[in-house]
């Protein structure tokens, strides 16, 4: 268990160079599901990993071992090192589920708020009297549809045309409920700071989903890059203030002139590149998972064997 453990824990610093590339050399909607299914796996393997090597330092605890009923110690290694390593693997264990809990609790209060008009309004579309331009999508709490909100002066900066496709962008959002994408990618990296990264290529892959959503629904992909090049420029234009709810997600977000190439079809298409992306992340999860597994299973084996029992196989 000792080497497999470790695998969990180090995979992370291997997946995030791949998935830096994916978003740009797949459709967008296959790197939302595969990044967010590498954040959350090896999120989940890494603090198995961790919880992994807290039992062998804590059976060395007579407390502890009473409970397992063990004979003798679980781990062939000396106490000097299965004890602080121990120690050090539970304090991260302890930080990451604070930190995890305090940031869903962050979510859901943000969600909740968002979910309450300042102006009382009830429907899909909230205008605000506001120079500024800014528009973005709140979403809502489970049941709920959330609602697009946009300034009087984003609505002035825009023809028609380019309105509609910014709500579509926006609507998109919506009903894909991209915050849950974008909060497990958080989650996950608070479970492991190597997933941190992971946070850009899935906010940009997200935001081309939306692209392609508001292409689709006006009919024109220029358009659509019109609205998102012109609505960033003047949300640029206007500096605007950091006032949007923190689970507000906005056209004008993320690397812009990336995404108006990708829908004038000006970015050059990479398969061999996705294809090489998409495998290395699976290849790193599978890998990670079963390493978890393995490392599980020379844990239970090492605990019948403390046990005065003969392992099972």
């Amino acid at each position: 268990m000792i080497y497999a453990v470790w695998i969990p824990l180090l995979m992370p610093f291997v997946a995030v160079p791949a998935a830096r590339r994916l978003a740009d050399a797949l459709s967008p909607v296959r790197a939302v599901r595969l990044l967010a299914s590498t954040a959350v796996g090896l999120a989940l393997f890494s603090t198995l990993a961790l919880v992994l090597l807290v039992v062998p330092g804590a059976t060395r605890l007579s407390a502890v071992a009473a409970v397992g009923e063990l004979v003798k110690p679980l781990a062939d290694a000396a106490p000097d090192v299965t004890v602080p390593l121990a120690a050090a693997a539970l304090a991260l264990l302890a930080g990451c589920a604070l930190a995890v809990a305090r940031a869903a609790r962050r979510h859901w209060a943000a969600l909740h708020r968002a979910g309450v008009p300042a102006d009382g309004s009830d429907g899909e579309l909230t205008v605000v009297r506001d120079s500024r331009p800014d528009a973005y999508a709140l979403p809502g709490l489970p049941g709920s549809p959330g609602r697009i909100v946009v300034t009087t002066g984003m609505l002035r900066a825009l023809d028609p045309a380019e309105r509609d496709a910014l709500l579509a962008h926006e609507r998109a959002h919506l009903v894909g409920r991209h915050h849950l994408f974008l909060a497990a990618a958080e989650l996950a990296a608070l479970c492991h700071p190597a997933l941190r990264s992971l946070r850009a290529p899935m906010g940009f892959a997200l935001e081309r989903c939306a692209d392609e959503a508001a292409a689709t629904a006006v009919g024109d992909r220029r358009v659509a890059a019109r609205a998102i090049g012109r609505a960033a420029l003047a949300a640029r234009a206007a500096e605007e203030a950091e006032s949007r709810p923190r689970v507000a997600l906005a056209a004008t977000a993320g690397p812009v002139p990336r995404r108006v190439e990708a829908l004038l079809g000006r970015a050059t298409p990479r398969p061999r590149v996705g294809r090489a992306a998409a495998s290395a992340l699976l290849a790193c999860l599978v890998l990670s998972g079963a390493a978890a597994l393995d490392a599980t299973h020379d844990l239970h084996s090492s605990i019948e064997v403390a046990q005065g029992e003969s392992p099972q196989y």
